[in-house]
């Protein structure tokens, strides 16, 4: 079962979490999400156990407990949904109109004006 830990200090370790969990049974895998450009941990990650009943039993002694001076949060990790979040779509250019972007270029790009007179 794949477990969410969350409210991590920045300072935990994955040994330290992996101690803590692996009390309740086996861990098979311990995964802290990591920041793109400098590698430090972002506070949160995973823990992979394989029986179910080790990784309720983790889960229900962990959450809310303190670790590192910040107080755990930990449950049933969800799927991720597609889409995720931020990111992704076409941030401005292309035919969407923006500042010197877009079709008809310039300022407001193709949201029509064309060739109006200014209002001042």
């Amino acid at each position: 079962m794949r477990i969410y830990v969350g409210n991590m200090s920045f300072d935990t370790t994955e040994d330290e979490v992996k101690s803590a969990f692996g009390a309740h049974g086996q861990v098979s895998e311990v995964t802290f999400i990591r920041d793109r450009d400098t590698g430090r941990a972002k506070g949160f990650g995973f823990v992979e156990m394989p029986s179910a009943a080790e990784a309720a039993a983790a889960i229900s002694a962990l959450n809310g407990k303190e670790m590192g001076s910040r107080t755990l949060t930990v449950n049933e990790a969800k799927p991720r949904t597609e889409g995720g979040g931020f990111g992704g779509g076409n941030r401005g250019g292309g035919s969407r109109g923006g500042y010197q972007g877009g079709s008809g270029g310039g300022q407001g790009g193709s949201r029509g004006g064309g060739d109006r007179t200014p209002r001042w």
